[in-house]
């Protein structure tokens, strides 16, 4: 059976743009936030971190949990600042 291919989809993306813009507000390297993930016993490292930011991973929700919660944010909340992100790109293209 042959690999599936690795698709992220709008939401995935969305989600992907808020984590790296949360981390960099919050002043958090991605080796400093992959640390605070692992810290809350969610094993995670810099470099699965970077691929889930530069979307060639993607991130599962207990990942996207974990990371919120390191982040000090709610997860809806990182998802209501995506889905805020893709109206205002909506309107763009209009």
């Amino acid at each position: 059976m042959p690999p599936r291919s690795l698709e992220i989809g709008p939401a995935g993306k969305a989600a992907a743009r808020a984590i790296v813009r949360t981390r960099t507000v919050r002043g958090y390297s991605q080796r400093q936030l992959a640390a605070r993930v692992t810290a809350l016993g969610w094993p995670m490292t810099a470099t699965a971190l970077s691929r889930i930011e530069r979307l060639v991973r993607r991130c599962d929700i207990n990942d996207f949990v974990a990371i919120a919660i390191a982040l000090g944010v709610a997860p809806h909340a990182l998802l209501a600042s995506s889905s805020r992100d893709r109206g205002h790109a909506e309107r763009a293209e209009t």
